[in-house]
């Protein structure tokens, strides 16, 4: 084997060994990403400089895809905008009181000023957002309450930090930059484009390019961060009807693409005896950054469990830390060795949160009790207690088969159907259309704390994300539920788990299909013109037989 191929060999045998001991350890194979990084930066091997570009196009990717699922409105909400604001001012304060004083008896690991220490300070204030946005996405909490407002107060710092970047740097951007609005009406072209792929893989390919060339590559020749242009490009997309599906297509390749992100961090440099010491100490700041958030999200009327796994969400150091530092360390406002010590405290706070966030319930229990009791009527209108009184029937996921099931029952003069789904644009349509329905994920514990009580005696679990259905029963059943429970299933393993936990009926998706188009196919007489095949999406709706079934 040629030397050229050795190297790249032993850097993916390091990533995958060290990244599958991790999740021996019940730890997120991030982890082990960063120590790969450590032990081949400690070893003699040559830097690949490919690493470093395979990380930072994983940044852009990850930024576009939180643009994907960036609404405006929520960056303008008072717990969104008022959470990133208060910490932002309270942690750059408190890390100041920590760093300052290490700075003046002689601890820190190369050479410094004034401007560089504000700099450093303000560069932990900010949270991870690959660490969080992987937590709430492996949890399924992305469409919770705390998950959408610790993903707007992401957001917010990054646009905080590329905006630092921005205005720090020494060439200032171009007069051109002031042509990008023409981005606004382009992203219509691009949308139409993107109705006319329904291919995965050409949706990766789209999502990419998009991310890339319109997004980073050009706010980066522009002068401009190209971080910041990949959030921009997602965001402008947002509210097209396939951005969802578009983030689902880009997952597998981002979280490759990150892989070299958390690589080139453990690489970066090898650490001395003082950037230990000064990341240990650093690691006192988690718990205070924890209690941060809980005690500012609190004060935005939030619940005690809201407020605390926010709070535990947002504990890790931000990967934009170690971007802000190194903007310092060329302005030559902070010695290069400061780079090695915020990679060595980032890796350390992503290890103390996995572990922190591995099994939260227990350590939200007890923080919960420790926070002073609110009257419902003071809380956030999302937090007030739910009490369906009334309601009989409840039809879980709005989709094409749940507004097909809750059409058949009112058709059947059955009253008290609520429909309950996650999306707020479908909400707010099929609210304007009539249907009595919440929005609400009912996959998430919070829905099921804010209950009051179940007074329906049928549900119906119409969901179509692969697990919801399951994880809803789950919920039923925690809820000491006793009515009927009817579930559509779309995979026989689906269906065969839910039997097992005791549902009354399991239909399964395409089985009924199949027998409403054997049904269709012998009614049509012999000389009978062949029809056209519906398109994918139309054959997902619900035969008669098989509204009339959940209906039943």
């Amino acid at each position: 084997m040629k030397e050229a191929h050795v190297v790249p060999a032993i850097y993916l045998l390091a990533v995958v060994v060290l990244g599958f001991a991790a999740t021996l350890l019940r730890l997120p194979p991030l982890v082990g990403f960063l120590a790969a990084g450590f032990v081949l930066g400690a070893s003699d091997l040559p830097n690949l400089d490919f690493v470093q570009t395979l990380g930072d196009l994983g940044v852009a990717v990850l930024l576009f895809t939180i643009g994907l699922k960036l609404d405006p409105r929520v960056l303008a909400r008072r717990e969104v905008a008022g959470t990133a604001a208060i910490a932002l001012v309270l942690l750059t304060t408190l890390s100041a009181a920590l760093v300052v004083p290490l700075l003046l008896v002689g601890l820190w690991v190369d050479t410094f000023t004034p401007a560089g220490a504000v700099a450093l300070c303000f560069a932990l204030s900010f949270s991870s957002t690959v660490v969080v946005v992987k937590l709430l996405e492996d949890r399924d909490d992305a469409a919770s309450l705390y998950g959408r407002i610790a993903i707007g107060v992401l957001v917010a710092q990054d646009i905080a930090a590329v905006a630092y970047m921005t205005f720090s740097s020494e060439e200032p951007p171009s007069p051109w930059a002031l042509s990008l609005v023409a981005l606004w009406p382009a992203s219509r072209l691009f949308g139409k484009v993107l109705n006319r792929i329904d291919h995965r893989e050409m949706r990766t390919l789209f999502g990419m390019s998009m991310a890339l060339l319109p997004g980073y590559l050009l706010f980066d020749i522009l002068g401009l961060d190209g971080d910041l242009g990949a959030l921009i490009m997602g965001a402008l997309l947002a509210s097209h009807p396939a951005a969802k599906e578009l983030s689902s297509a880009l997952f597998t390749i981002k979280e490759l693409l990150l892989v070299g992100f958390f690589l080139a961090i453990g690489m970066d440099g090898v650490p001395g005896a003082g950037a230990f010491v000064l990341a240990a100490a650093l690691l006192l700041l988690l718990p205070v950054r924890a209690l941060v958030y809980a005690v500012v999200v609190r004060l935005m009327r939030m619940r005690r469990r809201t407020s605390v796994m926010t709070g535990l969400a947002m504990t890790a150091y931000s990967e934009f830390a170690l971007i802000v530092v190194s903007v310092a360390v060329r302005q030559k406002l902070l010695g290069g060795g400061w780079t090695a010590a915020v990679s060595l405290a980032l890796a350390r706070s992503f290890i103390v949160s996995s572990i922190v966030n591995r099994r939260p319930a227990g350590l939200v229990r007890r923080m919960t009790g420790r926070i002073p009791h609110r009257p419902s009527s003071t809380l956030h209108p999302e937090e007030r207690p739910l009490n369906l009184l009334g309601v009989r029937t409840v039809v879980f996921g709005m989709g094409r088969v749940g507004r097909a099931t809750y059409n058949r029952l009112y058709a059947d003069g059955e009253t008290g159907v609520l429909g309950i789904d996650n999306d707020a644009s479908k909400v707010e349509t099929l609210a304007k259309q009539g249907y009595n329905i919440l929005e609400a994920d009912a996959t998430d514990q919070e829905f099921w704390d804010r209950l009051d009580a179940v007074h329906a005696t049928k549900a119906v679990l119409a969901m179509s994300e692969p697990g919801a259905n399951v994880r809803v029963l789950e919920w039923l059943n925690r809820s000491s539920f006793e009515g009927r429970v009817i579930a559509v299933a779309a995979f026989d393993d689906e269906a065969e788990t839910m039997r097992r936990a005791g549902v009354d009926a399991v239909i399964n998706m395409y089985d009924g299909l199949g027998d409403a188009l054997a049904q269709a196919g012998e009614a049509l007489p012999a000389s009978a013109v062949p029809p056209v095949a519906p398109a994918c999406e139309d054959i997902v709706a619900p035969s008669h037989s098989q509204s009339s079934a959940l209906a039943d």
